[in-house]
This record gives C-alpha cells, structure tokens and sequence, in this order.
C-alpha cells in the first residue's frame, strides 16, 4: 500500500479511537514510541520482506523488520511491452503490492554478448514505475515453448542458444502446449539443461539482470525460470509416464539448473529471493519432486516455491465444473513441498481466460479462498482492461465480471499471527493473535469494494485510523494493538 505520514497525522492515529470496542486509547501500552510508529506506517511503502516465519498450520509466510506478517497480491504485466505507467499507478490504486514482470532472454541479449539497451531500459522503467507507486516485483525469467524458434515471438530463450539437432517442429494453432512435445523442442531443453557453454552463457545471463536491477526498491526477487520443460519420455498423452518424466526433469536437469541459476544471481544480489518453479503437472494434482536447495548468501534464507494455478479444461476453453475437484486436488498437491522446506508460496500465475461464466466465476472465488490458506502471495495473469481474455478490468475500468473477489480487501501486514481472513457481500472479517511487541496491522480498502467509505470495527483493545478510499487511491485501515491479544477486525461499507 502506498501510504505517506506526517507527524501530526501519525499523533492523530494515536489519539482517535475510531470505531472500536470501548478500550480508551491510553490502555495501550507507551512501548511503542511515535519515531517507532512512524516507521512501521511509512515503511508501509516498501513493506520489503526480510524474513518469513512459519504459522501453526504450518504455513511460512513472509514478514517485515518489524515481524509482521505480509500479505502480497496483484498482477502480471509486461509480457508484451504494452505496460504503461498508468498500469502501474492503477494497480497500487487498486491496493495491490505486487507484480510480477515478465522478461525475454531473447529481446534483451538478441545476439550473443550485445544486450538491448532500448529493453534495458524498458525494464528498467518498469521497475521505476514500481518504484514510485511502492509495489514490489518479482522478475520472471519468461519462456513459453521455449523460445522464438518454435513460434514464441521473441519471448524465451534465444534463437542462437537454441540446438534443436534439425529435428523437426510442426505446430499446432489448436493446442499452444502440445509445442513442447515436438523432438526439435524436446532436443533445445536436453542442449540447455546439457551443453556446458549454454549452461555458462544462460547463468551469464541472469547474473547481468541481477547486477542492472540490484538498485531498484521494489525488486522483491526473481521468479527463476517460467513453466519447466524439458525432455521427456514415453507417450505424452499417458497421465503415469508423463507425471514420471516429469519427476526426473525435477530430480535432475531442472534441479541442477536451479542451482546454477541461484549461484548466479547470488554472485551479485544477496537481497532479492528467489523462487523456484515446478512443472505445470502440478495443476493436474501431480506433486513436485524438486530436491531441497541451499541458498549461499548470508543469514536466512530468501527463496520460495513458485507453482502456477491453472485448471487444464478451463484453459482450453471450458467452463469449470465445481464437482471436478480440481482446487482441492491442486491444494493437495502444492502443500508438502514447501513445508518440509519452509519455503513461502508465491503463485506467480492463476485465473480463468474468462471469468465472466458461471463456473469460472465460482472458480476465481475458490482460487482466492484456497491461496488464503496456502499461499504468501500471488499475482493473478493478466493487468489489463478489455471485454474478455484474461483481463483483469473490463472496458468500463472496473473489476472484470467475476473478479470481484481479486479486489476485495485484505491484510497487507499483520502485528502477530493471522487466524482467519474472509470477504463476502461488502463484509471483510480479519482475526488475529497479537505478537510479542505493540504493532500496526493494516487492511487494503480498494475503492472498488467499498464505493462509498468503510466502516471500520474491532474487538479487543485497539486504536484504528482509516484512510477512506478515492477513485485513485485504495484506502486502508491501521490499527495499534498491544501484545497477547486476539482481535476481530470488521470492514462494512459505510
């Protein structure tokens, strides 16, 4: 959330009682000085993840230098260079805190060793525009079906990092992803993962980005390595042999290339995290079995677990059968991997080509419903405005029909531990445990949920302010609470 404070504004928060139980304000205790509440709601801006911590349910999550709980939510942009600033302005507007930025190995080192410096500076841009309007933003290094020698544009891996051993390619306009299947694919992902030169060249690579983006405030970290592919053996319309194909890509090739990749980026960069991928099976129910990996910089580790949300027949055009159990299945599948190793969940990529159909739109609602429960984060594909697709707003600017609960409001920094968290019919109802220090919890109040101001109550004893949403700006709501509480916030419309 983009929030600026002055002094005074900060001492009218710590004067007013607004909305609470009746609790006087001076029952919280002094511990928590005005320069220490200043920080915590200016650092409301940056809200950088420094740690994680793990939940009861055993959830990790990420938090603040204060300790508090993150909450990171918004979009993808950029995969196609039509991002404007306005995107960006009106995705912090909206009360997100995250994008994920997709980039092309392709169009940013088109020849080998000559890197773009128009690209480069597009990017750069964008993460400038980031900066400014105070989102933070994960690098997706970008391929989909590997790269432009199959069709791709000039998303992916470059034409001249590409060996296909002459093998032939014949696409399919029907079927995008049955590309990956064809030898002269198959035989580019086994030189990647393989060939020494283009596994040193691909590291040089990622250690450039990391070194040009490295000043940027709202760089959270690097989602490494899009949508996993590799070579693959049997039948690929076998369900078993697929998923064991998969299970050795992970194991192996993609596991060694993670660890490349990581070493690569730790050269110069020992802020950012790093997530890590699986491949897309995991949408069909098959669980990952990606190794453990080591993160060689200083202190904690900074990586996490990165999977995709899609359903397979929504995707091809269907609309979604609630009965198919495909969000528990995924659920299932997602949950092991990041617990044994305590990573944080950032889904990178989730949402129906069209929401706007019955089951598609009870679809988005048990998305957001389930990554409540399992996820640190996510960014939804795609910030746009348009009558279908995958966009996010429709032609008027507003929530796109059946995106309602993408914009609903939600915690963005929790002062202790999240216990539940729901938004229903204009109703949002956050409870949680307080921590061990006095602390700000804050609540997004997009504009689009609450057209006409929030109401703003609490249980147990606590200091609110509200900031009312405008068009342009998502309110919020702050709230002071001492430690060893447990406090039910409630947002209504006004």
């Amino acid at each position: 959330m983009r929030v600026r404070r002055t002094a005074a504004a900060l001492s009218l928060a710590a004067a007013t009682l607004i909305g609470t139980a009746a609790t006087p304000a001076q029952a919280l205790p002094q511990a928590l000085s005005q320069a220490q509440a200043q920080a915590q709601v200016t650092s409301l801006r940056t809200a950088f993840p420094t740690g994680s911590t793990t939940t009861p349910d055993g959830r990790t999550v990420f938090t603040d230098e204060h300790g508090r709980v993150l909450q990171l939510r918004g979009f993808n942009i950029d995969k196609y260079d039509e991002t404007t600033e306005a995107d960006v302005r009106s995705i912090a507007a909206h009360g997100f805190t995250l994008v994920r930025v997709a980039i092309s190995w392709a169009r940013l080192e088109p020849a080998r060793g000559h890197y773009d410096q128009h690209q480069l500076a597009r990017l750069h841009q964008v993460m400038s525009w980031a900066d400014r309007y105070g989102l933070l933003a994960v690098v997706d290094f970008h391929q989909d079906v590997y790269g432009p020698k199959f069709g791709g544009g000039d998303r992916g891996i470059p034409e001249w990092a590409t060996r296909d051993d002459g093998l032939p390619f014949t696409p399919d306009p029907n079927d995008w992803f049955a590309g990956y299947f064809q030898p002269a694919v198959q035989a580019a992902f086994r030189h990647l993962y393989d060939d020494a030169d283009l596994r040193r060249l691909q590291a040089d690579f990622y250690t450039r980005i990391a070194r040009e983006l490295r000043g940027h405030r709202s760089l959270l970290g690097y989602d490494l390595f899009n949508e996993p592919f590799g070579p693959m053996k049997g039948d690929p319309s076998d369900p078993a042999a697929l998923a064991a194909s998969a299970a050795e890509l992970e194991r192996g090739r993609l596991a060694e290339m993670y660890r490349r990749l990581i070493s690569a980026v730790r050269q110069v960069d020992s802020r950012s995290w790093l997530f890590v991928e699986p491949t897309v099976l995991v949408g069909q129910g098959v669980p990952t079995e990606l190794p453990a990996f080591r993160d060689p910089r200083a202190g904690a580790d900074r990586l996490g677990y990165a999977p995709h949300f899609y359903d397979t027949a929504v995707e091809a055009g269907q609309d979604w059968n609630p009965a198919d159990g495909f969000v528990e299945a995924y659920t299932a599948a997602i949950t092991a991997y990041p617990q044994a190793h305590h990573l944080p969940v950032l889904v990178g990529e989730w949402g129906p080509p069209n929401s706007r159909t019955p089951g598609n739109t009870e679809l988005v609602r048990r998305q957001v419903d389930a990554m409540s429960g399992f996820a640190a984060g996510w960014t939804m594909w795609y910030w746009c405005q348009g009558g279908g697709g995958y966009c996010g707003l429709g032609p008027d600017g507003l929530p796109a029909p059946g995106d309602g609960p993408v914009f609903a409001p939600y915690a963005t920094a929790v002062a202790g531990t999240p216990l539940t968290e729901a938004y229903r019919d204009g109703s949002y109802t956050l409870t949680f445990t307080t921590g061990s220090h006095p602390g700000w919890t804050d609540v997004a109040i997009p504009a689009t949920a609450y057209p006409h101001g929030a109401a703003v109550t609490t249980t147990g004893p606590a200091v609110v302010r509200i900031d009312q949403p405008s068009p342009d700006q998502a309110g919020a709501a702050h709230v002071l609470t001492r430690p060893g509480q447990r406090i039910t916030l409630t947002i209504r419309n006004r």
